[in-house]
């Protein structure tokens, strides 16, 4: 569990870190270089999830040997289907997106995190997030280092 005490709220308790792959952990299909290393940190104390409609089909290959459970998408449906995984998951959840796809899974989970880079991210997710970073990088060590979410996040 990752805990993040907010001042003047109740902590925000996490147990899994529910990412998108092409344009959050990916681009073009390969993980951003220096996310591996970031999530086997956060594998300590997270469960680690990638949805994803694969848009290159190299999800599985890319995601080898990462504690991250892969759930691939059916191509239509997405948005209800990305909504969908992150309910049905037990205990706090933090989603991380980019996509028109991703908007519903953010707005569902406790803490949201999008990312705009180079391959963009939707308007609609952008709202949805309750914070936004130009990078996964960046969006991966806010969770490690609990004051920067806390600096964002603080009432």
């Amino acid at each position: 569990m990752l805990s993040i005490p907010l001042p003047g709220q109740a902590p925000l308790e996490l147990h899994h870190l529910v990412l998108d792959f092409n344009g959050t952990l990916a681009l073009r299909g390969a993980v951003v270089d220096g996310a591996s290393e970031r999530c086997h940190k956060l594998s300590q104390q997270l469960q680690l999830h990638c949805v994803t409609g694969d848009t290159y089909g190299t999800a599985k290959d890319a995601l080898e040997g990462l504690p991250i459970s892969l759930h691939v998408l059916p191509p239509t449906g997405q948005s209800l289907a990305k909504r969908d995984f992150v309910t049905q998951l037990k205990g706090g959840v933090c989603a991380v997106g980019n996509g028109w796809n991703d908007r519903l899974m953010l707005a569902e989970a406790d803490l949201s995190l999008a990312v705009m880079m180079s391959e963009g991210a939707a308007s609609a997710t952008l709202m949805a997030a309750n914070v936004t970073f130009t990078s996964i990088l960046d969006a991966l060590d806010a969770l490690s280092i609990p004051e920067r979410m806390i600096a964002l996040l603080r009432d």
